[in-house]
């Protein structure tokens, strides 16, 4: 019964998003509209102090990084609660890796 309870505690921080390198960001508000979704996102993460910039395709540019965003819809004590989660994007990652190793450094 602990190992279920455990392991259902690591599989929800797992999908909220808490793990290195990810940003997590709970908005006061619900967004049904995409582009205001975006741009309240992008208002968080200035008011944090990032540099972003929404490129499309569920894709931000923060700091000169490239992270993916995900949107979780979780009820928290009955009451909705819209997560959105940056994630590094991965292929990106990689290539910056691959390339560095190609130059040496």
């Amino acid at each position: 019964m602990v190992i279920l309870f455990v392991g259902m505690f690591f599989l929800f921080n797992w999908l909220m998003g808490y793990r290195k390198g990810h940003i997590q960001i709970d908005l006061d508000e619900r967004y049904f509209n995409h582009k205001e979704y975006i741009k309240a996102i992008q208002g968080e993460l200035e008011k944090r102090g990032y540099q972003a910039e929404y490129l499309g395709n569920h894709e931000f540019e923060i700091d000169g990084k490239s992270f993916l965003f995900l949107e979780r819809n979780v009820s928290m004590g009955g009451v909705p609660l819209q997560r959105t989660i940056l994630k590094p994007n991965k292929n990106e990652r990689e290539e910056n890796l691959n390339e560095q190793h190609r130059n040496g450094s």
